[in-house]
């Protein structure tokens, strides 16, 4: 059964199409990664999933449901978690009020609950120790770290990430990496944008190819990565 359908989502910002009629659907469960060139319309197809965008014509579905028209505040109630590209915590609160900040508005979780599920968090990311360190004093890895717990803190079935590896060392990035399998095990539903390819095929059961709004190739990620036009698209290469 599939948690998220998207179906002919259109979006333009003036004559610039970057969403062109994108249509596929993600099973509960699994894991979809999502590539593409820069411009390519990988963040702006997350901001119409979250409604942080509204979009031009389509439809998205959630649990059966369609949530087209339904504000970001809904959407996260009804399950929908997303960690963004540059990390956006509130400097000045320390992790641990980062995370009951977002429980507290996230899904199905009373106070209680909250407090217990943000203690879990904080040691199913590798941040216990920093409970208690202002989130501007993070560094690049911990922030991704936190970026991506302050999501998690929202009880997300569907957990949208985007490009979380960006800018880590090869350590910082299989060590962030073995997070989100463990994440993914759980049975959370993942949607993953990421150019650090080993990363995200690493996890991913799914790979999805977007080229100026449009969806290219969808499939197994050894097939897509072996397809002549997606080589071309993503690596930028005559193949």
């Amino acid at each position: 059964m599939s948690i998220l359908s998207i179906s002919k989502l259109c979006k333009s910002f003036g004559f610039l199409k970057v969403a062109d009629e994108i249509s596929f659907d993600v099973p509960a469960g699994q894991a979809l990664g999502i590539i593409g060139p820069n411009g390519a319309g990988k963040s702006t197809l997350f901001n119409l999933i979250t409604g942080n965008i509204s979009s031009d014509g389509g439809q998205i579905f959630f649990q059966n449901e369609d949530i087209t028209q339904v504000s970001p505040m809904k959407r996260t109630l009804s399950g929908i978690g997303r960690s963004f590209q540059i990390p956006q915590p509130f400097d000045k609160l320390t992790v641990f009020e980062n995370l009951l900040v977002a429980g507290t508005f996230g899904r199905n979780l009373d106070e209680a609950k909250t407090t217990d599920n943000c203690v879990e968090i904080l040691q199913e990311t590798g941040l216990a120790k920093h409970v208690n360190l202002p989130a501007g004093q993070l560094s690049l890895l911990e922030r991704k770290r936190l970026e991506l717990a302050r999501a998690l803190a929202t009880n997300p079935e569907l957990l949208l990430l985007d490009e979380i590896a960006g800018g880590l060392t090869q350590g910082e990035c299989d060590s962030l990496v073995a997070t989100i399998k463990s994440i993914h095990e759980k049975g959370v539903t993942i949607i993953w944008i990421e150019h650090v390819l080993h990363a995200l095929t690493s996890v991913v059961e799914h790979l999805l190819v977007l080229d100026f709004g449009r969806v290219i190739a969808i499939g197994d990620p050894g097939e897509i990565m072996k397809s002549k036009e997606v080589r071309e698209i993503y690596l930028g290469i005559e193949v």
